[in-house]
């Protein structure tokens, strides 16, 4: 089983989701329904959300089979949001995908850069991952402006790629390597010498995410 550590970096930290955690993760969701919608992801032929509870129990078993690590984001003590490194695979790929949210409220505050930012180094350094993404939609700027700061690299559009929001959505798909951050995202994010036009979107990929596919 993957141990999910507490990792601080001045008021925001990240840590191994609990139980407990339900209430707090329920309320914010219901308190940040309209901003947060659009862009969770939904299961074909299921209405709704299952209850938090069973989220973060269905999670944490999944954790324990080493497929993925589950932290929340807290801001000054306080959960604000959610980070989560899933698909991993070792071995030859060695390899993550971040995914992440925070109440409306918190948002813009840089806590969301962050929290990815040491979520990433760990699994580098700790995890001995080679390769870390992150997806997404191509109407979502505030997160396009998240990977831009960290100097993730654009790698394509994946047609309908995800279900969200109760149907199949198309994603940009952005990574980085360890070999490009040798000295370490947050270390970069700090710096402001992250490149952010390495995630620079071809327009002919952004024409693409507006077309339909027929």
């Amino acid at each position: 089983m993957i141990f999910v550590p507490t990792l601080t970096h001045g008021d925001v930290t990240v840590r191994s989701i609990r139980p407990r955690d339900a209430s707090k993760i329920s309320r914010l969701l219901k308190e940040n329904r309209s901003w947060l919608e659009k862009w969770e992801a939904t299961v074909p032929g299921f209405d709704g959300m299952p209850p938090v509870g069973d989220m973060i129990r269905g999670i944490l078993r999944l954790a324990r089979k080493d497929q993925v690590a589950p932290f929340v984001i807290e801001y000054r003590g306080e959960v604000v949001g959610q980070v989560t490194l899933s698909g991993l695979s070792f071995g030859s790929l060695a390899s993550g995908a971040v995914g992440y949210w925070v109440a409306e409220s918190f948002a813009g505050k840089g806590i969301t850069p962050l929290a990815v930012a040491l979520v990433g180094d760990w699994a580098f350094t700790t995890l001995g991952i080679h390769r870390v993404e992150v997806c997404i939609r191509p109407e979502n700027e505030a997160s396009l402006q998240i990977v831009r700061k960290l100097g993730m690299r654009y790698e394509g559009l994946r047609r309908r790629y995800i279900h969200i929001d109760g149907d199949w959505r198309d994603h940009f798909c952005f990574a980085i390597t360890i070999d490009e951050v040798l000295g370490g995202l947050l270390a970069a994010l700090l710096r402001g010498t992250a490149n952010p036009s390495l995630a620079d979107i071809p327009e002919a990929d952004r024409i693409a995410a507006r077309t339909p596919i027929r």
